[in-house]
């Protein structure tokens, strides 16, 4: 063999080469991609809580942000989109890019949606992927200092005597505080109580404040400041027992009102389609501040337990929730909307 054939490249010479190259370029490229993702977030993630600010699902959403803040290092803010029964937030954040940055806070809305509404302009089964549970809180039956009612069969027989004065302030239609004043209508024959429907909860409690509602069914996170206060007296919880704080204020079911559970829970969800490490990071996060005693003294006081479950138990809930609030609905006998 000569040395010029020595010298000439063969087929196969050539391919390994190539071969060589185009790992030799495609390795620092996936080592920057793998970076990018290491370095998330790079910029500030927004929490988009689906109603007006001063309800339970904002005030969590504070708490929580603060703590992620100071947590990680990294930048968390929220924006509230309210209106639609929460349709509007859910809806905003089903159509974000699914790269991280906007991310739900949803109450029970979220399920009960699915029940309540002809058509939604987003699928909660298809569109959303879970990141954590939050938090918990019992929902109340809630009245001014000065209203003669003490307990809640007080405020039937008043509501029953005079039906034109009597109403109600409610978060969005949909929502477990909405949902259980129905149900105490529906079981009470009070079908001129008025339910008269807020933005969100921080809404409705401010109606109560100023006296343009009698009573105010809503989570005690947001009237708990109130009732502290004396301005709000608390005539009933909705929740299985009663609040620490409250010991003289019995359950719906200790009044005689039978399977009278309603919540209002806060879970975190991310568009479908975003990236698994971005939601494995911002899980154990969420789970990291979730744990501390510093965190769960704050939503306590602000009214709420903490729920610090992953993202498969947050979305064996949801997705169970979806199916027992159609039933509600549909044993109810609530219109659609």
């Amino acid at each position: 063999m000569t040395d010029i054939a020595r010298a000439a490249p063969t087929r196969r010479g050539l391919l390994k080469t190539a071969g060589a190259l185009a790992a030799g370029i495609a390795a620092p490229a996936l080592v920057g991609v793998c970076a990018a993702r290491a370095d998330y977030p790079d910029r500030p993630v927004k929490f988009v809580v689906a109603n007006t600010p001063g309800g339970p699902s904002d005030i969590v959403g504070r708490i929580v942000t603060a703590a992620l803040d100071q947590s990680t290092g990294k930048t968390f803010i929220i924006e509230n989109r309210g209106g639609a029964g929460g349709n509007i937030g859910m809806e905003y954040v089903a159509r974000s890019n699914p790269d991280g940055y906007t991310i739900l806070l949803a109450t029970n809305a979220f399920s009960v949606n699915y029940g309540l509404y002809n058509q939604l302009p987003y699928d909660p089964y298809k569109d959303f992927v879970a990141v954590s549970e939050l938090a918990s809180s019992p929902n109340t039956f809630v009245v001014r200092a000065e209203s003669p009612a003490k307990t809640i069969k007080d405020f039937v027989a008043l509501a029953r005597a005079n039906p034109e004065k009597y109403n109600c302030a409610t978060p969005p239609i949909g929502t477990t505080p909405q949902l259980q004043l129905e149900l105490l209508k529906t079981r009470e024959n009070l079908p001129k109580l008025t339910d008269v429907v807020f933005k969100g909860g921080g809404d409705a409690i401010q109606a109560l404040l100023t006296g343009t509602v009698e009573l105010s069914s809503g989570s005690l996170g947001a009237a708990l400041p109130h009732i502290k206060a004396g301005t709000f007296r608390c005539i009933a919880v909705c929740g299985d027992s009663r609040w620490p704080e409250l010991p003289d204020v019995p359950t719906m079911q200790e009044a005689g009102y039978k399977d009278f559970l309603f919540a209002t829970d806060m879970v975190l969800l991310a568009p479908a389609k975003t990236p698994t490490v971005d939601i494995k990071w911002l899980e154990s996060a969420t789970l990291k501040v979730l744990a501390t005693p510093e965190m769960k003294d704050k939503l306590f006081q602000a009214g709420f337990l903490v729920r610090a479950k992953g993202a498969d138990a947050a979305w064996a809930r949801v997705t169970k929730e979806i199916v027992m609030f159609k039933q509600i609905i549909d044993q109810a006998g609530i219109a659609k909307l």
